[in-house]
């Protein structure tokens, strides 16, 4: 029971510490103290334009946009339903990425910050800050890689799955950096308010499992 208390504090910590980052990112922002940090990434990726560089990137900003992440969700959820009966999962995977777009939303609106101006490949409309195509990336790539893993048994399946979601996770958050419609700063933080949402959705899911597994085993005796 220690060991296991002892796992469900982690998302806990990492939640904590991720809120913790927003929150120093948040302030940095509307105290104009990110400038520096967000020129110099910007210059790094928007360096690399090329017509072929282009194409990927709007390839991965589209598969980072809502109607995709809605298509790949039920899909994820139709092969979690029907290969590997899981349904509280359903509902995990569901209040992730709901949650995150509802926290995405808030946020922007309390924030109001405006999108970068100069050197635009593609033009969107709406506030910066926090990033949403960052958000819904890791709410729903980090969120899927926890539900798979316990069902992945080798240890290079479960590294290769990792670098396979972080790769759609920081390709799509650096699309909207190369593509000229997001700061540095509205991807990071948008990647750590996420991280901090899931990580409490990962708590309250193993909280759950560890009641249902508790009166199962009162059942049983």
């Amino acid at each position: 029971m220690q060991n296991l208390k002892k796992t469900i504090s982690i998302p806990l910590l990492a939640a904590a510490l991720s809120l913790a980052v927003f929150a120093i990112i948040a302030l940095s922002i509307s105290d104009n103290q990110i400038h520096q940090f967000d020129d110099s990434l910007i210059t790094l990726i928007q360096g690399m334009e090329s017509p072929s560089m282009t194409r990927w990137m709007e390839f991965f900003t589209w598969i980072g946009s809502g109607l995709p992440v809605i298509v790949i969700t039920i899909i994820s959820m139709i092969i979690l339903y029907v290969f590997l009966r899981h349904r509280r999962e359903l509902l995990f995977l569901g209040c992730v990425i709901a949650g995150s777009a509802i926290l995405n939303t808030l946020l922007k609106l309390m924030f109001q910050r405006a999108r970068p101006t100069i050197h635009r490949i593609i033009e969107v409309t709406g506030y910066s800050f926090p990033s949403g195509h960052s958000m819904a990336a890791f709410s729903l790539y980090g969120g899927l890689a926890f539900l798979i893993w316990k069902h992945i048994p080798t240890a290079a399946g479960r590294v290769f799955m990792i670098i396979v979601s972080a790769t759609f996770i920081l390709t799509i958050g650096m699309s909207r950096i190369y593509l000229g419609v997001h700061y540095p700063s509205d991807v990071v933080g948008g990647y750590f308010l996420s991280g901090c949402w899931l990580a409490t959705c990962i708590w309250f899911y193993q909280r759950y499992l560890e009641r249902i597994s508790l009166l199962q085993s009162k059942k049983l005796a």
